[in-house]
């Protein structure tokens, strides 16, 4: 039999190894919990920065006051490309404008337009809506105030405000229309390539960039666009009647400055959605109706299919727009 010293000599803690592999675990310990530690600052970190960028795609860019409650001026964003399923879409901006002609504490409607134009059709509901509720609401006026670019479509919808307000270095007008696309006859005849397309109906496939051009369809499409300038002529000189003035390149599709654009007629003068409000309208407390979507539906739209949305856009041909 072994004494007791003998025994205190082959226990585990007295040994070398245990002592190695105690200390060993220690230093796993401490590792996990740094590691545990960081894992939690990365975690706050990312989160943080999610909503920051939410915060920052849902703040006003105007830097003026929006607050709730009492007399208000309205607010509503007219912000990029006028067409179905964007921001700028007539549904959503037409929501807007019937919310805020609805508040009994709206004194005033300010349309923030931003926009290089789009759709006709898009354009012209938002025209109309505004027409008819003006006719409506006649104590309550529309200001359309011009950012960086009120061109085209923009400008067809802006023409239905009571008045119109831009920057000294807007963009302004581009009253014409626009249908642009390519021809790859000779590219496909290269490549050796035959083309098929089985149609009924003699021009059902004018608009077909790898068929040849016919010039009996190059004069109707061009009998088309015209038809279309001639309705966005007659609107915007429905909207602003004598104060245009009489100039032949009002109506070829030139854009101007804002300075340029007030000597023309197509605006009635200088200022922000700030200035407009406080000074115009006088009651400076602006309220925002511009219809927002989820903020986490519209983060990931504008990662992902923002991002699809616009690549697909760039490569349709032959859609006709405002220009």
């Amino acid at each position: 039999m072994l004494g007791e010293d003998q025994l205190s000599d082959t226990r585990p803690e007295s040994s070398k190894e245990w002592k190695i592999i105690e200390k060993t675990m220690l230093q796993l310990s401490a590792e996990q919990r740094r590691s545990r530690r960081w894992g939690v600052f990365f975690k706050l970190l990312t989160f943080t920065y999610l909503f920051a960028l939410l915060y920052l795609f849902n703040v006003s860019g105007d830097g003026a006051s929006v607050t709730k409650g009492g007399a208000h001026t309205a607010l509503i964003d007219v912000n990029g490309v006028i067409a179905a399923n964007e921001d700028a879409a007539a549904d959503v901006v037409v929501q807007g404008l019937r919310g805020a002609f609805e508040d009994k504490n709206t004194k005033g409607i300010i349309l923030r337009i931003n926009s290089p134009g789009g759709s006709p059709v898009q354009s012209g509901y938002i025209y109309d809506e505004i027409k008819r509720l003006k006719a409506l609401n006649s104590d309550v006026m529309v200001y359309a105030v011009i950012g960086d670019i009120g061109a085209s479509g923009a400008y067809y919808i802006a023409a239905a405000a009571d008045h119109i307000y831009a920057d000294k270095a807007s963009l302004v007008g581009s009253i014409g229309v626009t249908a642009a696309g390519f021809g790859f006859v000779e590219t496909l005849d290269k490549l050796g390539i035959e083309r098929r397309n089985y149609t009924s109906g003699a021009h059902k496939g004018f608009l077909d960039p790898f068929s040849p051009e016919k010039e009996e369809e190059v004069e109707f499409w061009g009998k088309v666009l015209k038809t279309t300038h001639n309705q966005f002529i007659g609107k915007v000189k429905e909207g602003r009647g004598e104060r245009l003035k009489d100039n032949p390149d009002l109506f070829t599709g030139l854009v101007w400055s804002g300075e340029q654009a007030l000597e023309l007629g197509l605006i009635d003068g200088l200022g922000s959605p700030g200035y407009v409000a406080r000074e115009v309208i006088g009651v400076e407390n602006i309220v925002d109706f511009t219809p927002k979507p989820d903020p986490f539906e519209k983060f990931t739209q504008r990662l992902g299919t923002s991002i699809g949305s616009a690549i697909s856009n760039s490569v349709v041909n032959g859609v006709m727009k405002l220009q």
